[in-house]
């Protein structure tokens, strides 16, 4: 059981890793410093998205819409850091 809990702890840290460096690029691509338009920053952009929006998009219909932040990625953050606590908390 303690594998599992471990397991799951590292997949929760790479889904906020990937949330962190998804926030990041669009800081990025906004100031104009990454291009969508060079091949490897659109596939790594395209890539992000499509894992991410499946967790953003019932998120994005609850949360209130705010017109230049979104508040999505805080808010699976936030999720992923509870769950994560929680198993933490019941592995050891």
């Amino acid at each position: 059981m303690a594998s599992l809990g471990a397991i799951l702890l590292m997949l929760i840290n790479v889904a906020i890793t990937f949330i962190f460096v998804h926030v990041v690029m669009s800081w990025l691509i906004s100031f104009n410093v990454l291009n969508v338009r060079q091949p490897l920053v659109a596939a790594i952009w395209n890539g992000l998205g499509a894992l991410l929006e499946p967790a953003y998009r019932p998120l994005r219909r609850v949360l209130p819409a705010t017109r230049g932040v979104d508040f999505a990625p805080l808010a699976v953050l936030l999720i992923l850091s509870a769950l994560g606590i929680v198993v933490r908390n019941n592995l050891y």
